[in-house]
């Protein structure tokens, strides 16, 4: 069986209702714990108890300290099923991100499936680590230290310590995810766009800002420096609300991202700063409608640009809207074959009797497509190739990336494959 590792990035402001500690009392109980040659190993049904009774429960395997993390050891390890949950010490942050996980509702976005290792990540412990290296339009200190498109040292640690982990557990390469709440959105769109050869793919609920990942990859105002390339990124999945001022400016991600022909599934609503899936769901019940966590980073996928199904953005000057709206919500593929000489995709909208929807689902739209993390067919830049799709047909040539795209694609709700040969 293969592992996959799904990475959280939480936000300073996600504690969870019930009993609560300093951040004091549980760095002091935490430590006193660790230096009686103890880890703190708990089932997510106990960290209530944990919190209340202020005492290990009993009869819990005990964790040996890492050795490969110094000091730093271990302040939670749970095993259920064929998940493994291990965290380190930080301070609140990362605690009351993880009790989050003894309830539905409580910032869903951190509940982990149960055939993931799921790891945990803090920014606050060390100094210079807020918003995990990114910047917000409310922070100027942020932006004057935290601009351009170098990341910080938090955002290496980000990437180093998912990459210990993978290595550390047998983590399949290309099943690794990346999510986040609120700052941890700013910072999974941040640090997650820039890194599609580590992230198949990444998702944001209620991101704190744009600025972050406008930065990291030159976004407008943003000019790209010719010598800058990146990877094709993780496919993103982000849902944000027009009435909650952390949004502010997602035209411009929205629209650099279909610019830039990245692969963006968009949804909103006027649900504000929220965390609970089934609250936002009666709003927008899109939100989980793509399954994210069946992307490989091995595999061949398309972007959807320009598309006739999607909904006029309601910023910058529309957020008061009320009607929910998506951006690319439809469209669903299937990788047949990828060889050196031929690639197959099947590509169709989403019907009916796959997905159940407030939302009036199409039967034809039309979209460019690009194809991106190509594993086989050799693409050249500037050469020609020939494409069909069900009746259509033409030929097309690879940009200055190598990058082929495929212009006023019509896509119906049945599906057809797309060839494209050398």
């Amino acid at each position: 069986m293969h592992w996959h590792v799904l990475s959280f990035l939480g936000s300073s402001w996600g504690c969870c209702d019930g009993p609560q500690k300093s951040d004091d009392y549980m760095i002091q109980y935490i430590s006193n714990v660790n230096q009686q040659g103890g880890i703190v190993s708990i089932d997510p049904a106990l960290i209530e108890l944990f919190y209340e009774k202020q005492l290990l429960p009993t009869g819990l395997n005990q964790a040996a300290p890492d050795p490969l993390y110094g000091n730093k050891q271990p302040v939670f390890r749970k095993v259920s099923g064929n998940t493994r949950v291990t965290i380190f010490k930080g301070r609140h942050d990362v605690i009351s991100c993880v009790k989050c996980l003894s309830r539905v509702g409580n910032h869903d976005i951190y509940h982990s499936p149960d055939n993931f290792y799921a790891l945990y990540l803090d920014c606050r412990a060390n100094k210079g680590d807020w918003w995990w290296g990114g910047m917000h339009v409310k922070d100027a200190n942020l932006i004057k230290k935290n601009s351009g498109g170098a990341p910080m040292p938090v955002e290496r640690r980000v990437i180093d310590t998912v990459k210990w982990t993978m290595k550390k557990y047998g983590i399949d390469p290309n099943r690794v995810y990346l999510c986040g709440n609120s700052m941890g959105g700013s910072g999974t769109l941040g640090i997650g766009v820039c890194n599609g050869d580590l992230f198949a793919a990444i998702k944001a609920n209620v991101p704190a800002g744009i600025e972050h990942v406008s930065n990291r990859m030159y976004f407008p105002p943003h000019p790209l420096p010719n010598n800058i390339k990146f990877a094709d990124p993780p496919v993103v999945i982000d849902y944000s609300a027009p009435n909650d001022g952390w949004s502010a400016g997602h035209e411009r991600f929205i629209n650099a991202m279909n610019e830039r022909k990245y692969a963006l599934y968009s949804y909103w609503g006027p649900f504000g700063h929220a965390n609970n899936h089934s609250k936002i769901l009666l709003i927008n019940d899109l939100i989980n409608s793509f399954d994210w966590l069946n992307v490989k980073k091995n595999e061949a996928y398309p972007v959807f640009s320009n598309a006739s199904c999607n909904d006029t953005l309601p910023w910058p000057d529309k957020l008061t809207e009320t009607a929910p709206g998506q951006i690319n919500a439809f469209f669903r593929w299937k990788l047949i074959s990828d060889s050196k000489n031929k690639l197959e995709m099947s590509l169709s909208l989403v019907t009916s009797n796959d997905l159940k929807t407030k939302f009036d689902i199409p039967k034809e739209a039309t979209a460019d497509v690009s194809l991106r993390r190509i594993q086989k067919l050799r693409i050249k830049a500037g050469k020609s190739y020939k494409w069909s799709y069900g009746t259509q047909k033409g030929k097309v040539k690879a940009d200055e990336n190598g990058l082929i795209t495929i212009p006023g694609l019509k896509i119906s709700d049945k599906e057809k494959t797309l060839s494209v040969i050398r």
